[in-house]
């Protein structure tokens, strides 16, 4: 299950299906890419045997790690395979053994890329992690506040929308891709637009980490009401 799904501004309910699968033999997956370090994610709490995320959206590092993490029972899982694993590069057993007490080596680590996760993750609490989630609802609160006053509206009910990724419904009769292209072009924001059957009718516009503050919101809605032409 993807727990922020990034082309619709869903958030899924995680905690609720590892309620419902807790004691059976599923292994429970969950994707964290879009939500770690944006809202909360509790991976023992919900039940999730495998979890990971991306280092390039809410903690703030640059793209290239996948943070993992597998329960006892998804470990026995795949330590009790039948068949060896087809491929070498994505061999859980054999990164076991690389992080394992006997550290038999795999590969050679990306270790800037450790320094600068490190670094990312370090910010993180010293801002706090509750202080973070918060700042992340804050600036999606202005933003949904603000787009209301230009007339738009979102594409999720609130119960279910994310703080990191906005879909906002285009108005009838607005072409998106050029109100896109001028906030590109003339003041170097880009958002997304909308994706598979979403394409033409949505944007996205994503809130995520360091990004998510007032002063960036407040720059990015003064720029739509003038690529909308609205004042």
């Amino acid at each position: 299950m993807v727990h922020a799904e990034t082309s619709t501004g869903v958030r899924n309910p995680v905690a609720e299906v590892g309620a419902f699968l807790k004691g059976s033999e599923t292994i429970y997956l969950v994707d964290t890419v879009t939500s770690l370090a944006g809202i909360e994610v509790c991976m023992d709490d919900w039940n999730t045997d495998v979890l990971y995320s991306g280092t390039q959206k809410c903690i703030s590092c640059p793209p290239g790690l996948a943070p993992l993490s597998f329960s006892d029972k998804a470990m026995a899982k795949v330590n009790g395979r039948k068949t060896k694993v087809p491929n070498w590069y994505l061999d859980l057993t054999l990164i076991a053994n690389y992080w394992g007490q006997n550290r038999v080596y795999h590969h050679t680590a990306t270790v800037n890329m450790l320094y600068g996760l490190y670094q990312a993750l370090l910010l993180i609490f010293e801002e706090g992690p509750d202080k973070v989630f918060q700042r992340h609802r804050e600036s999606h609160l202005t933003l949904v506040n603000g787009l209301k006053e230009l007339g738009l509206t979102m594409l999720v009910e609130e119960p279910y929308r994310l703080p990191m990724l906005n879909a906002v419904c285009v108005p009838d009769g607005v072409d998106e891709l050029p109100v896109r292209q001028r906030l590109r072009s003339e003041f170097k924001i880009e958002i997304g637009g909308g994706l598979g059957p979403l394409a033409g009718k949505i944007w996205r516009i994503g809130l995520m980490g360091h990004t998510a503050k007032g002063e960036n919101v407040d720059r990015l809605l003064l720029a739509l009401r003038k690529a909308l032409g609205r004042g």
